[in-house]
């Protein structure tokens, strides 16, 4: 990863969090102006996709026209709190007025978000521009937001409720963008496209530069999103129809034009944070709730139809996992903890935010799906990035078309019909009491669900589980009392080295009950290990 990749990244998940903001701010009776301040429309032009498609591939067939922003020392001054107090006026929200449509808002250039973008509205194949003026927002009496030039222009947009009080969609930063889902709580993004996210080419941050913001009568939980993307490696258009009922279904259309060689082009990519977990207790110290994320594992669906479970970790160092596939089926970045007392805190909220779900439509062809996981000391930081890596090269001159559905919910849509791994444990292996050798570890998965629901406790279940390296002590399985819960368990004899490969799943009769749980375990960042070898934990050794 570039060696500014996560100063940048930093920058824009510092602009992702102010909609939490400004959706608190949009709590009670819209905010309204004197007649007159509607925005003003530019001339009419004709718009479709395929218009757009030609404005990128014109686009790709030149340099990049990336310009660093202007007013950099002006907006330099908006901080966060600056940004959270300036208001789009209600007045000037598109479709504020419009039955069964979602009023959007536009969002002002600040520190973290400089680079202006232009936003389109559409109706009937006709585009007109929402032009900028200073008087589409109140600012308040905040010093760094006064005498501010005419002509800045905007960052983004957001959707909100039909009733104008929260927001559930957002664009902003880079080609960046998120939705709340069904449970009203952003957490994880997705972006546009990932370039050379690991490896020693520098990292990119294409921007989407252009908006067309459609919302057809005939489809009325329906905001259709065309983007124009652009950066030093590539251009590209896109095509997002956006449904919102309950969860909220994105259906993508994707054409990029490369203008050079790309060594890693992550397609659909999702970004989000872990930071701890049952399984991963380094923060436990300095932390007082159980656990706080905004996902806990990365799914799999892959073209055999094999599904796996891939519990995150926080590392002391960089991370990368590739699972090897061909035409997937389906992945993504999910919370399956939806319990409030694993977090313990109701201002994050962590119980409620929305786990994404990507399903590629047609074949996608060979690649691997890569998990990224950065290390991270707090919960500010999005430092989890999961995307698809096609096998095919990405060269200069070429045109590459990806097409897929991305779903936000509680769960991933249409739940596989077999037990699920929901929670994943680690500690000292051995039996208490008796004797817990310090190189070995004990691991506890918990299934739930499919077939094991009509199981009781004196079936047979055959747990199967096997390492990269180190040494299986024992395994099984059982029902814990009163539940339905099948709990999974193998102690793993391990010294330190490479991170070690642990794969299981539960069967009977030679049929997979469970989705196989798969899980990297780190012996050179063991927080058991470390507490040990210090002598801040001692374990009786009890003779027989």
């Amino acid at each position: 990863m570039m060696t500014s990749g996560p100063t940048r990244r930093a920058m824009v998940g510092a602009a992702l969090r102010l909609p939490f903001v400004a959706a608190a701010m949009s709590l009670g009776a819209p905010v309204t102006a004197a007649a007159g301040l509607l925005p003003r429309l530019g001339p009419p032009q004709p718009f479709d996709f395929e218009r757009l498609k030609g404005m990128a591939r014109d686009a790709a067939s030149a340099p990049c026209g990336c310009q660093p922003p202007r007013y950099a020392d002006v907006l330099q001054k908006i901080d966060y709190d600056a940004t959270t107090k300036i208001i789009y006026r209600w007045a000037a929200a598109l479709w504020a007025d419009t039955p069964d449509a979602y009023p959007v808002k536009m969002f002002h250039l600040h520190r973290y978000s400089k680079q202006p973008v232009r936003i389109f509205q559409v109706d009937g194949g006709t585009a007109r521009e929402v032009l900028y003026d200073n008087d589409l927002f109140l600012y308040g009496n905040n010093p760094a937001v006064q005498n501010l030039p005419p002509d800045l222009g905007f960052a983004g947009f957001r959707a909100l409720e039909r009733d104008g009080v929260r927001d559930w969609l957002s664009f902003q930063g880079a080609s960046y963008f998120r939705s709340s889902g069904e449970l009203a709580q952003y957490g994880t993004s997705a972006r546009g496209i990932a370039i050379n996210t690991v490896g020693p080419t520098p990292e990119e941050f294409p921007q989407f530069t252009e908006f067309w913001l459609e919302q057809p009568a005939h489809r009325p939980h329906t905001i259709i999103v065309h983007a124009l993307l652009d950066g030093p490696s590539l251009a590209g258009a896109y095509r997002i129809a956006i449904e919102h009922d309950r969860a909220v279904v994105m259906d993508i259309d994707a054409v990029l034009y490369p203008r050079s060689d790309i060594a890693n082009l992550g397609v659909a990519p999702l970004t989000s944070m872990f930071w701890h977990s049952k399984a991963s207790r380094l923060y436990d110290i300095v932390d007082w709730r159980p656990e706080v994320h905004d996902v806990d594992g990365l799914a799999l669906l892959t073209g055999s139809g094999e599904r796996i479970w891939r519990p995150l970790n926080n590392s002391v160092s960089l991370q990368v996992s590739s699972f090897s596939d061909k035409n997937p089926r389906g992945f993504g970045l999910l919370q399956r903890d939806r319990n409030f007392d694993y977090y313990e805190d109701d201002g994050a909220n962590y119980q409620k935010r929305p786990s994404t779900w990507i399903e590629p439509k047609g074949d996608w062809g060979e690649g691997v799906v890569q998990l990224v996981e950065i290390p991270t000391d707090d919960e500010t930081h999005d430092n989890i990035v999961a995307y698809w890596l096609p096998k095919e090269p990405i060269r200069a001159g070429s045109e590459h078309s990806f097409s897929y559905r991305m779903t936000w919910a509680a769960d991933q849509p249409n739940l596989p019909p077999v037990g699920r791994a929901m929670a994943t444990r680690v500690g000292l292996g051995g039996i208490p009491g008796l004797s817990q050798p310090a190189d070995q570890r004990k691991f506890v998965i918990d299934f739930v669900g499919g077939p094991l629901d009509q199981l009781v406790k004196a079936d047979k279940v055959d747990t199967l589980v096997t390492a990269s390296r180190g040494r299986v002590v024992k395994s099984g399985s059982f029902q814990v009392v009163d539940s339905k819960i099948w709990r999974a368990y193998f102690d793993l004899e391990v010294s330190d080295g490479p991170p070690i490969d642990l794969r299981l799943f539960l069967s009977r009769d030679n049929a997979a009950l469970s989705e196989t749980w798969l899980y990297q375990y780190l012996p050179n960042a063991d927080p058991i290990r470390d507490a040990l070898q210090s002598g801040m934990v001692t374990v009786p050794q009890h003779q027989d």
